[in-house]
């Protein structure tokens, strides 16, 4: 069975004016365009309270890096009391959002995800060794990495959102 290591979790969460449907639209772009991954959705919930909503969104991706390494993601959306809030820029009126978010993200390390060390006892304590002393180097690089990516994902959302909230 593969290593699985959870190597980042974190969230920001913002309150304010934002389109939820363009924010969701960078996240993917980003997460896609950015880092390599492969997104699928897992969970879309929606819940109606009177005027206001409260989305609830599971991402999960995936990136294989080497024969040895991969790289998975959690990405969750928290929406609640999104409104529709009609505003005037520049003498238009637009359409958009208001409401609550908090957005967080997993970054997990699968060491040996093909289970090619798994197939008798002798070969799994050759991946002891293996890890211990020969990619030590290799697997804090790309747990760097994988910290790195979610880090500056976070980063770039809370980035988005504050510029969206004061146009």
């Amino acid at each position: 069975m593969a290593e699985k290591d959870t190597i980042f979790s974190s969230k920001i969460k913002y309150g304010g004016i934002f389109s939820f449907a363009d924010f969701y639209r960078f996240c993917y772009d980003w997460l896609t365009e950015e880092t390599g991954l492969s997104i699928s959705e897992s969970k879309y919930e929606e819940k109606l309270d009177g005027e206001s909503k409260s989305i609830g969104v599971v991402w999960l991706g995936s990136r294989t890096i080497t024969d040895y390494f991969k790289f998975e993601v959690k990405v969750t959306f928290k929406v609640i009391g999104l409104t529709k809030v009609e505003l005037t820029k520049d003498g238009a009126k637009i359409k958009t959002n208001k409401g609550g978010i908090e957005v967080g993200i997993k970054g997990i390390l699968i060491r040996d995800h093909r289970g090619k060390f798994e197939a008798t006892a002798f070969n799994k304590f050759l991946r002891g060794i293996y890890e211990k002393w020969v990619i030590t180097s290799r697997i804090d690089e790309m747990e760097d990495k994988i910290v790195g990516d979610c880090d500056e994902f976070l980063s770039q959302a809370k980035a988005y959102l504050d510029l969206e909230g004061k146009k």
